[in-house]
């Protein structure tokens, strides 16, 4: 059985829980969701996920508990959603805690304020998607090991590094499972 954390900081918390056991359904995955918020909380996890919010805040409670340096220590899989991409990052336009964790530079904020998100159909790793763009950061740099999963704009918008995936929007908020189902074959395959 896998289980897979969500941090109980801020965003779509309840929404990451629905779609994640959805997903952990539709594939007949023995596993379940755990709500994460310290050190104590992810010990049975087999992976993470950040969700929106403000990253400067969720930054400081990953360090303030000690979760940032758990999270660097033992490679566990996250999947970074907007906030979450922006904190997975190695470098932002913002002075701010970064779990450093993909080889990127992040925008914060990069499509604009609150009264510019948007919707609109992509392509999320050659499939078709409907993202859901909320004062969403974007990719300005990537390494070369780093994997796009998906640009909008010439944006570099999704990524993958290893065992960690960074999402500019916000896939908790549509009822497509894809990203997660996603999430979950990495973080099985990094169960030992």
């Amino acid at each position: 059985m896998i289980t897979i954390g969500i941090l109980d900081l801020q965003g779509d918390v309840e929404e990451h829980q629905i779609i994640t056991e959805k997903a952990l359904k539709e594939m007949k995955i023995d596993g379940t969701t755990k709500l994460v918020n310290t050190l104590d909380d992810i010990k049975d996890c087999n992976g993470l996920i950040i969700s929106g919010g403000e990253s400067s805040t969720i930054g400081m409670h990953l360090e303030k508990t000690g979760l940032s340096n758990y999270l660097k220590e033992t490679g566990i899989p996250i999947l970074g959603t907007c906030a979450g991409l922006v904190l997975l990052s190695k470098k932002t336009d913002q002075d701010q805690p970064l779990l450093g964790l993909i080889d990127s530079t992040v925008k914060r904020n990069g499509f604009g304020r609150q009264r510019m998100s948007f919707e609109s159909e992509i392509k999320f790793n050659n499939e078709d998607y409907h993202g859901i763009f909320i004062r969403a950061p974007y990719i300005s740099q990537i390494s070369d090991d780093v994997e796009v999963l998906s640009k909008y704009d010439d944006k570099i918008i999704a990524v993958k590094q290893n065992q960690y995936i960074g999402i500019a929007f916000h896939p908790e908020l549509t009822e497509d499972t894809l990203i997660h189902k996603l999430f979950i074959l990495e973080v099985e395959s990094c169960v030992v």
